[in-house]
Formats: C-alpha cells, sequence, structure tokens
C-alpha cells in the first residue's frame, strides 16, 4: 500500500511513505512517549514515599543530656571608654610631631613640642619681678622693726610706725602676685611639652609641624581614643530585662561575646559592666554595656559587632542538632516533629515540644528522652514507617558542648556531629 500511488508519479516520491504510514509512525511515537511519562512517575512517587525501592539513605544524630546556654543576641558599637582631642594650651609655632599615626601610647607618652622660647624669656622675667620685690619687702620689714624700737622710746610718732607697717604689707601683697606670676609662667613652658592624656591609640594628625597653633584650633593636634580596655554599648528588648536583672541582682558575672559583621568569627570576650536607667520609648528597648580587654586590638571604636549576651545555663537538657527539627504537616501548619528511627531501622513521625536554641542546638521539652535516635539529613523525602540505611559508624551525640551563634556554622567549645557516611555534619572527617 505504501507504494500505491499512480505511474506517472516521479521514481523518488514513489519512495516516500503514505499517509497510513505517517499515521501509524505518529501513532508508535505517541505510545513511546506516554510509556516513559508514566515510568518517570513511577520513579518519584517511589522516592517521595521514602524509597519503597529501597531503604534511603540518612544521616542521624542521638538525643542526649547535657548543658544549653540561654544566650541573647543583639548588635552593638564598639564605645571607647574615652576619646580625648589633644588640644594645645597655649599659642606658639609647633616645632615637633613625636608620635606616628596609629601608635599605642600611654599616659604620659610625649606627642608634640611647641616652641618654648617665648615662655622660657616669660618665666625669666616673672623670677626677676619676684626676686626684686622680695627685696623690697625684706628692706621694708627691717626699716619696720627699727622704727618699732625707736617708738617704743618715743624717738618716732605712733603713725610714721603705723605707716611702714602698711609698706611691709604692700610688699608682701606684691611678692604673692610674683610669685603666682611666676607659676603661671612654669606652666605655660610646661605645656609646650604636650603628652598623651590618656593610653590608647593615636589618629590621623591634624595639623602638620612648622604651623602656628592655638588653643582655639577646634580639630586639636590629634586625637587618642582609649581602646585596652574598650567597651561595647548594645541594646536588649525590655522583657528581657527582668531575667538579666535577676541575674546580676544574685551576683553573676554575665559573659557577653563579640563577633564580628559576618557572625562567623568571634572577635573578644567580655564581661557585662552596667546598664541604662531608662527604657526608651520608641524602640522599647535599654542599652547594655559591656566590657573587654581587647588585648590583641580587635574592636576599633565605632565598629559594629554581632554581641551574645549568656544569661544563663541550663543542666540536664535531653538535646538534639537543630537540623533534626521538622515545621509544618504532619502535625499541622505549626508543628514541630522528628523522625524517630527504630530498631528495625524505619522511621516514625515524633511530635516534640522545643526549648531553648543555641545556635546548631536545640533542647527539647517534651516528646523525646536521653538515647533517641532522629534524623538530622534527608528527612524532607521521609514519610512515617518509611525504612532508612543508617550510617556503618553510628550515630553521633547531640548533647556536647554549645555550638556557635546562628548562622555562622562554628563551634565554640567542642563540636555537634551528624554523622552519614564516614563524615560529620560540619564536613569534618570521621568523629571527634
Amino acid at each position: 500500500m505504501m507504494n500505491d500511488v499512480p505511474e506517472s508519479t516521479p521514481p523518488v516520491w514513489r519512495r516516500m511513505p503514505s499517509r497510513r504510514a505517517w499515521a501509524l509512525i505518529a501513532i508508535v511515537a505517541l505510545v513511546a512517549v506516554v510509556a516513559l511519562i508514566i515510568r518517570h512517575g513511577r520513579g518519584l512517587q517511589a522516592a517521595g514515599q521514602g524509597g519503597r525501592g529501597g531503604p534511603m539513605a540518612v544521616a542521624i544524630a542521638t538525643a542526649a543530656i547535657g548543658d544549653i546556654d540561654v544566650r541573647l543576641p543583639a548588635l552593638g558599637t564598639v564605645t571607647p571608654l574615652a576619646t580625648v582631642t589633644v588640644k594645645t594650651q597655649i599659642s606658639g609655632q609647633l616645632q615637633q610631631i613625636a608620635f606616628k599615626e596609629g601608635q599605642l601610647v600611654k599616659r604620659g607618652d610625649f606627642l608634640a613640642q611647641i616652641d618654648p622660647r617665648p615662655y622660657q624669656a616669660a618665666l625669666a622675667q616673672a623670677l626677676g619681678n619676684l626676686r626684686r620685690d622680695q627685696a623690697l619687702l625684706a628692706n621694708a620689714r627691717v626699716d619696720l622693726k627699727r622704727y618699732q624700737d625707736l617708738g617704743a622710746h618715743g624717738v618716732v610718732a605712733e603713725q610714721q610706725v603705723a605707716t611702714q607697717q602698711a609698706t611691709v604689707q604692700q610688699f608682701e601683697g606684691t611678692v604673692a602676685t610674683d610669685e603666682g606670676q611666676v607659676s603661671n609662667a612654669r606652666l605655660n613652658l610646661q605645656y609646650t611639652h604636650i603628652v598623651a592624656p590618656v593610653a590608647g591609640r593615636v589618629g590621623l594628625r591634624q595639623v602638620d609641624q612648622g604651623n602656628y597653633v592655638t588653643p582655639a584650633d577646634a580639630n586639636g593636634i590629634v586625637v587618642v581614643t582609649q581602646l585596652q580596655p574598650v567597651s561595647v554599648i548594645f541594646p536588649l528588648p525590655e522583657d528581657k530585662l527582668p531575667g538579666v536583672r535577676k541575674r546580676v541582682h544574685d551576683g553573676a558575672a554575665l559573659t557577653v561575646e563579640a563577633w564580628d559583621k559576618a557572625n562567623t568569627t568571634r572577635l573578644a570576650t567580655g564581661e557585662l559592666q552596667s546598664m541604662d536607667n531608662v527604657i526608651d520609648p520608641a524602640t522599647g528597648t535599654i542599652k547594655m554595656r559591656a566590657l573587654f580587654a581587647n588585648a590583641d586590638g580587635a574592636l576599633f571604636a565605632n565598629q559594629f559587632v554581632n554581641i551574645q549576651l549568656l544569661q544563663d545555663v541550663l543542666k540536664g537538657q535531653v538535646i538534639i542538632p537543630l537540623a533534626a527539627v521538622q515545621h509544618g504537616a504532619p502535625g499541622g501548619a505549626n508543628s514541630t516533629f522528628v523522625y524517630l528511627v527504630g530498631a528495625d531501622s524505619t522511621v516514625t513521625v515524633r511530635p516534640i515540644v522545643l526549648g531553648v536554641t543555641d545556635g546548631e542546638r536545640v533542647a527539647v521539652a517534651s516528646g523525646l528522652k536521653a538515647g533517641d535516635v532522629v534524623v538530622t539529613e534527608g528527612g524532607d523525602r521521609l514519610r512515617d514507617g518509611a525504612t532508612v540505611m543508617l550510617p556503618q559508624n553510628g550515630p553521633g551525640a547531640a548533647g556536647g558542648a554549645p555550638s556557635a551563634p546562628p548562622g555562622n556554622g562554628r563551634n565554640r567549645r567542642g563540636s555537634v556531629h551528624h554523622q552519614w557516611g564516614g563524615k560529620s555534619a560540619n564536613g569534618a572527617p570521621g568523629s571527634r
């Protein structure tokens, strides 16, 4: 039939399939496509049902009893305890700059020198005036003594003695004035030698050597910022205040950690120093001040840091990795549950009530006990009753040391290992 064409048709056209052949080819192709779609759909359904075709590989961890930190996060600003603009207290030519920009200085270290010669001359003049008036005073006292002796014998009048007494008092006042001028001249001469008023780091110089400086210069010579120790001011919500106040009232020294902007590196560890006496009505927060030794200089003035205030440590909590917690169905939109692994390597949906979260770990208020094994990776492909393939080296304990702040993936005093295929959840090989 495929060649059922008139004989007058050219030979090339006679070899092409007929309409019936084309229809048959289209039907066969459609059947093949439908078969492929059905096979692919069955594969997806098997995977979504937890691997009816075989157990699903998952990562697991064991719930354990441990301590968990109650941490209050905040965004803080590094605030120096002292920031001093070094200004000259007298006028003169700046002869020497003795510091390097960014240098750490101690209190009393030499910073700059103003031309001392005018003030040395003023001191010499004040000293000369003092010596002259001291001599006049000494002579007046000798005359007074002589007049008093003559007056006792009636040789001179009492009025002359009284006049000489007034002269002595006048010279005493003059000498006192001269002594004050000498002290002032010495102080001005001392001001020509400028030293650091506080210990800290000097900034960029505000004036160059050779310029004429005066006390009216607003920018001064340089700014010294105290950074060792240094404080961080951060706000806390007012509803957190009662718990913090109670701990402080009980005499607890609350630890405060400063982390970098990315919340990946701990910069410094300090202690809560004080709190403000008012709550900001606009934000509903209260300011706190933490003190850091900052021995390595990791904190800079006006730097923004992530703060973790350790309010308390809860003892004897059932702890699991945060990665094991599932949200939503099957318990409802706001439910939390885990996949509990049984002895036969099948999983069961277990609703739980969460407690305090500390980084990668979370306390379970109810629903689990120590020793329960939960799925930490692969739970999105499981269902109740599904069979799982467990790691050969077993689960890791979840009750270890606390992890780093949320979002940074680092541990501060140990590691929480969720093992599968011989590796921990943080990518490190093997176990602790």
